[in-house]
């Protein structure tokens, strides 16, 4: 399921954020709905697709009222794309004088197309290597192709980015690890993010109970 409502549901809210557009301050919106399931989410509240918890035309009201403090509006999630909404809510915080910056796994590549004209800035999620390793982490068979086009749409475009990797051992291995760096440097990206796996907010009780790393 996609969401195709016409205002953005938003399932969180963060008023202020040095962390979630490098260099920037920020607020980050948290789009609710995500396709995926990935076994490490700690967002399991955003997955469904449901009316958020925030009215996003009261938010963009109070994003008018910080514009003075802050640089840029980061969209987040779930899933941003996941949202037909998601272009109109760029262009109202654009219209504020934001920078907008957009976190994504890259699961809708079209729509992504459609919004990197007005974004300053992504994080990119690769979770596996380009093939069918990406399902054991998402839920969702042949998941890989979705990002591989992503990725090539982002560094086509010349918006300036970030790709991460969360890291799981019980998820990915040093050669998996490996085999994602080999993919990116043939597409001349730059060397992933490694995001350690937190424990907050996940479920999965297999991957809470191994070992990991110090």
């Amino acid at each position: 399921m996609v969401k195709n409502s016409e205002s953005l549901q938003v399932g969180g809210f963060v008023p202020f954020t040095t962390v979630d557009y490098p260099g920037t301050l920020a607020a980050a919106v948290f789009c609710q709905g995500c396709t995926w399931r990935c076994r490490y989410c700690h967002n399991l509240h955003l997955q469904p697709f449901c009316p958020g918890e925030w009215n996003w035309d009261e938010l963009l009201s109070r994003l008018a009222e910080r514009k003075n403090f802050l640089e840029a509006v980061v969209f987040s999630g779930g899933e941003p794309t996941a949202q037909a909404a998601l272009p109109s809510a760029i262009r109202a915080a654009r219209d504020l004088g934001y920078k907008i910056g957009l976190h994504t796994a890259g699961i809708f590549p079209d729509r992504l197309a459609d919004v990197l004209p007005l974004v300053h800035w992504v994080g990119l999620d690769i979770k596996a290597p380009f093939d069918t390793r990406y399902d054991k982490i998402t839920g969702r068979e042949q998941s890989f192709e979705a990002p591989a086009e992503s990725l090539r749409l982002l560094l086509a475009s010349g918006v300036p980015c970030e790709i991460r990797t969360t890291v799981h051992p019980g998820l990915l291995s040093p050669a998996d690890l490996e085999d994602i760096s080999r993919s990116l440097d043939s597409l001349g990206a730059s060397p992933t993010k490694i995001q350690p796996f937190r424990p907050a907010g996940c479920t999965d009780r297999e991957l809470l109970s191994e070992s990991l790393p110090g």
